[in-house]
């Protein structure tokens, strides 16, 4: 029974749903590498957003707890409209993933959704994408370490712990970046870290 317990504990440590919206510590900016969810997941669906050159994409804005996240927040504020959702799809891929994170993470932001989505384009637009993976002709593996030195030699004010590179399937998969309510670049908690260990991790160029 004790050991029941703290897995109970341990796991409403880690991801809380339904509190109270505009109550968390800082953001965590996900990046996706487009051409791996495609390979791994959006060429199946058959996805808009693999036939576009699609590099560095913002998976999300997700508010954070100094441990764990809120999710699914009951919100007063008013859904974002189809033509809201698909005014991001040009740096979120699709207006479908635009929808998802409003519901999943931007209602617990306490921001009206055009808000909302709007500091996720200012979010997104402060931090400098490495050109050099764009410019990419055929796949290459490398060591994920390398992504993330990249990232913090374009952007001066990072360091190495407000940045975190992931992997999936062998894949680089995201850069996610610790940022303040005010989007001031800031450390991340213990559980955001998830540093990829890979030294050849698969990067697949821009389509």
């Amino acid at each position: 029974m004790r050991w029941f317990l703290l897995l109970l504990v341990s796991a409403t440590l880690a991801r809380a749903e339904g509190e109270t919206a505009g109550r968390f510590d800082y953001y965590v900016m996900s990046l996706s590498w487009s051409p791996s969810w495609c390979a791994l997941e959006g060429d199946a669906r058959r996805s808009p957003q693999c036939e576009e050159d699609h590099g560095w994409i913002l998976h999300g804005l997700w508010p954070q707890y100094h441990r764990g996240y809120p999710s699914y927040c009951p919100s007063s504020q008013r859904a974002p409209s189809r033509a809201m959702t698909a005014e991001m799809a040009d740096i979120m891929g699709t207006a479908g993933l635009a929808w998802h994170q409003w519901k999943k993470h931007g209602s617990c932001s306490g921001l009206s959704a055009e808000t909302y989505f709007a500091l996720s384009r200012r979010a997104y637009e402060t931090v400098t994408r490495p050109a050099a993976f764009r410019k990419l002709e055929s796949p290459v593996s490398l060591p994920a370490a390398l992504v993330e030195e990249a990232f913090l030699k374009a952007n001066p004010g990072l360091e190495p712990d407000m940045l975190t590179i992931t992997c999936k399937a062998g894949r680089i998969q995201e850069a996610r970046l610790c940022l303040s309510t005010s989007l001031e670049p800031v450390p991340c908690g213990q559980d955001v870290v998830q540093d990829c260990t890979l030294r050849d991790a698969l990067l697949d160029p821009v389509r």
